[in-house]
């Protein structure tokens, strides 16, 4: 691989993990909310923006490409399962 392409990898799959720790950190508020039984004008704007970062970060990606948007999802799937790992520890 040249320096372009594994430069390329590398940012396309941080970039799918830096989303996956935003959304999950973001659904873990949602349900410290739920938890705590906050009114739904707090919890229903923790959904939309959680699903608008998400779609729309996924949908930029997919202007570059097809491999880019499985590089950032495989970084994404890689994220969910470091944070299920750590809130077994926790």
């Amino acid at each position: 691989m040249s320096w372009t392409i594994t430069t390329e990898v590398v940012l396309f799959l941080a970039a799918g993990a830096l989303l996956g720790a935003i959304y999950f950190g973001l659904l873990g508020w949602t349900v410290r909310l739920h938890a705590a039984q906050a009114p739904a004008a707090r919890v229903i704007p923790l959904y939309l923006v959680r699903l608008a970062v998400a779609v729309g970060a996924f949908w930029l990606i997919a202007q570059h490409g097809a491999l880019p948007l499985l590089l950032a999802l495989l970084g994404f799937v890689i994220s969910r399962m470091a944070t299920q790992h750590w809130l077994r520890w926790v």
